[in-house]
C-alpha cells in the first residue's frame, strides 16, 4: 500500500485531521517548524509559529483523537448521539485510570501518560494554577523570569478559559467535603481562603477552590483553546499516528524528521532555515534526543549497538548527560479522611445516577461538569538552612481502595517546588523510556513532607475529622516511614513529569538543545519543579518559548 493510501485510510478513522494542505504533500513539503507531540507545549508553540502565515509548520503527534472536535468517539452509552466523548465530560476523568482507553501511551511509556492528540491535557483533571512569581525568579534563568513572562501569561489568560466555578450555572457542587476541610484548615490550621489564581503568587497559608481550564463545563485545553484556531490556516499540518522515531541531522543541524506512519517509515524534511521542536513531554522527549544521537554516551552507544541511531557515526554524537537528567515528579501521599459531615460521591463512567446525567447533558451543570477536586491548600516548610520546600493539598470526593464508604474522601499530599529528590530518564532492554530514582532519593524530603502533614494534624481535634490510614496521633518520624513505604496510599507516581532537560545543561535560553543550531526542546522537560500542579506553568512556557523562536527567525 502507498503512502498516501495509508495516509488517506487514517484520515477516513479519524486518525488525522487536516488544513487545507493534502495529505500527499506532507512528506514532498519543506516545513519551516516540525512540532513533534501534540501535548500542551506543542500545540501552543506550533500554533503561534503558524501566526506568521509564511511560515510552514508541522505538528506530528504518534497518537490518535481525543476530544470530539479531534474525531474522538471513546465515550459510554449514555454518550451517544451527543457531541461528546469521554475527554470532554470532566466528570469522566477518574475512570481513565480504571477503564480501558486508547488515550494513554501504553506500551510506548513505562509509566501512565497521555499519548493522544492534546497529551496529558487531554486525560488529567485540568487543575490550572498560576504558579507564584518566586517560582520563576528563584528556579528559572535569565530571560525566563517572572517579568519576562509576563506577556506569555496574559496571552495564555487571554486565549485559554479557567474557572473555579465550571458548571454552567455557576454552582459548586459536592461541596460537604469543601465545608469539612474549610473548617479543619482555614478556622483551625489558619489559613486564609482566597481566589487561588487572583492571588497566585501567596502560597503559604491558602485555601480555596481549585481552578479548571474548561470551557462551558466541558473539558478546555490547548486543543480547544488554540489548536482548533491553528487548524483554520492553510500554512498548518496536523497529524496525528506519527510516532517520531528520531530527529535527522547533519552535525549540528536538524534537517527533518523519521517517522512510522502505520508501519511506513516517513522522513519529514525541513525547509534551509527550519527548526524541529521537541515536544513530547519530560519522559518522550529525551528519549528523542538520545535515539538522535544527544545523550549520555553510555545510553549512545547501547542505542548504537541495537542499530537505534539511524547509522549516525560516533563522530556526530553530541554526548552530554544532561539529556534526561534531574527528572521530577510530586511524591505524594493519600490521606484518607471521614466525617459524619461529609458525604462521599464516586463517579460512574456507565452509569451516572439520573438527575445528575441529566443536568449535564440538559444544562452542563451538577457534579460531571468538574474532575472530582473539590478544594486546595498549601503551605511551606522552612529548613534551618533558609531553603524552603512548597507543598500542595488537594480533596476529592470519595475514598481510595480500602476506604471507600459514604463519610470518607481523599487528600491528596504533594511536595512541590524546593524539594531536594531527582531521578532521571533511563531506557529499558526494548528502549522504551520511564524513570529511575525519582522518589525520596534526598531523605531532607521525607522529613519536610512530614513535618506538614504532622503540621495540619495538629489542627484536627475538635473538627469531626478523622484520618483512617495515618493515625492522627503519630509522630513525625512515624509519618516519615509511612510515605516512604510504598503502599497503594504512597509513593505513588503522580505522573507530572518535568526538569529532564533543563536550562544550561541540556538546552540554552532559546530552547535550543545544547550543541545543536536549530533543535528545540518546549515542553515540560524545561520547567523547574514548581510550587502548584505543572499544566499551566508548562503551557506559559510554551508561549514564551514561541515567542523567542520567532525572533530567532
Amino acid at each position: 500500500m502507498s503512502l498516501f493510501s495509508l495516509l488517506f485510510v487514517f484520515h477516513a478513522l479519524g486518525l488525522i485531521l487536516a488544513s487545507p494542505t493534502q495529505p500527499r504533500s506532507l512528506a514532498t513539503t519543506a516545513w519551516d517548524y516540525i512540532v513533534v507531540g501534540s501535548g500542551p507545549a506543542g500545540i501552543i508553540a506550533a500554533t503561534r509559529l503558524s501566526e506568521n502565515s509564511a511560515k510552514k509548520v508541522l505538528l506530528l503527534e504518534g497518537g490518535g483523537p481525543s476530544y470530539y472536535v479531534t474525531g474522538g468517539r471513546e465515550r459510554p452509552a449514555w454518550l451517544a448521539g451527543t457531541s461528546l466523548s469521554r475527554v470532554d465530560v470532566p466528570g469522566l476523568y477518574l475512570s481513565i485510570f480504571s477503564t480501558p482507553s486508547s488515550l494513554t501511551c501504553g506500551k510506548n511509556v513505562n509509566a501512565f501518560g497521555g499519548c493522544t492528540i492534546g497529551g496529558c491535557s487531554a486525560i488529567n483533571a485540568g487543575l490550572f494554577f498560576e504558579p507564584p512569581a518566586s517560582d520563576f525568579d528563584k528556579y528559572f534563568p535569565a530571560g525566563w523570569k517572572h517579568s519576562d513572562l509576563v506577556p506569555s501569561i496574559k496571552r495564555l489568560y487571554a486565549t485559554q478559559p479557567s474557572s473555579d466555578a465550571p458548571s454552567a450555572d455557576h454552582m459548586q457542587y459536592l461541596q460537604s467535603g469543601y465545608t469539612a476541610a474549610k473548617n479543619w484548615i482555614v478556622n483551625k490550621a489558619g489559613f486564609a481562603e482566597l481566589p487561588i489564581n487572583a492571588n497566585a503568587a501567596r502560597k503559604t497559608k491558602v485555601f480555596g477552590h481549585p481552578v479548571y481550564d474548561y470551557n462551558n463545563a466541558q473539558r478546555g485545553g490547548p486543543a480547544i483553546s488554540y489548536l482548533q484556531k491553528a487548524l483554520k490556516r492553510s500554512n498548518f499540518h496536523l497529524q496525528s499516528g506519527a510516532w517520531v522515531q528520531r530527529v535527522v541531522r547533519t552535525g549540528s543541524k536538524a534537517t527533518g524528521v523519521v517517522a512510522n506512519v502505520g508501519g511506513v517509515s516517513t522522513t519529514y524534511s525541513l525547509s534551509a532555515k527550519g527548526r524541529v521542536i521537541v515536544s513530547g513531554g519530560a519522559l518522550k522527549s529525551p528519549e528523542l534526543l538520545m535515539k538522535s544521537g544527544i545523550g549520555d554516551p553510555a545510553v549512545l552507544e547501547r542505542l548504537h549497538a541495537a542499530n537505534k541511531l539511524g547509522g549516525l557515526p560516533s563522530k556526530s554524537w553530541i554526548n552530554n548527560t544532561a539529556v534526561g537528567a534531574k527528572l521530577f515528579d510530586n511524591p505524594n501521599t493519600f490521606i484518607e479522611l471521614s466525617s459524619p459531615k461529609v458525604r462521599s460521591y464516586v463517579y460512574s463512567y456507565d452509569n451516572p445516577p439520573a438527575s445528575d446525567k441529566a443536568l449535564y447533558l440538559q444544562h452542563r451543570s451538577g457534579p460531571y461538569s468538574f474532575a472530582s477536586e473539590i478544594s486546595v491548600f498549601w503551605d511551606t516548610v522552612k529548613r534551618s538552612d533558609g531553603s524552603v520546600a512548597g507543598m500542595q493539598g488537594t480533596i476529592g470526593t470519595a475514598g481510595y481502595s480500602g476506604y471507600q464508604n459514604s463519610s470518607t474522601v481523599t487528600l491528596n499530599i504533594y511536595g512541590t517546588s524546593g524539594l531536594k529528590s531527582t531521578g532521571k530518564v533511563v531506557l529499558d532492554s526494548n528502549f522504551v523510556p520511564g524513570q529511575s530514582g525519582v522518589y525520596y532519593s534526598n531523605p531532607q524530603d521525607a522529613l519536610d513532607i512530614a513535618t506538614f502533614i504532622r503540621r495540619i494534624f495538629d489542627a484536627l481535634p475538635g473538627t469531626g475529622i478523622t484520618p483512617l490510614n495515618i493515625p492522627q496521633s503519630a509522630t513525625h518520624a512515624q509519618i516519615a516511614q509511612y510515605i516512604t513505604t510504598p503502599s497503594a496510599y504512597a509513593v505513588g507516581q503522580v505522573n507530572h513529569w518535568s526538569s529532564s532537560c533543563r536550562f544550561g545543561s541540556c538546552v540554552d535560553t532559546n530552547t535550543v538543545v545544547i550543541g545543536m543550531k536549530n533543535l528545540h526542546v518546549v515542553d515540560a522537560s524545561i520547567v523547574a519543579p514548581l510550587t502548584v500542579n505543572p499544566q499551566m506553568g508548562v503551557m506559559i512556557a510554551a508561549e514564551r518559548a514561541a515567542e523567542l523562536i520567532k525572533r530567532l527567525g
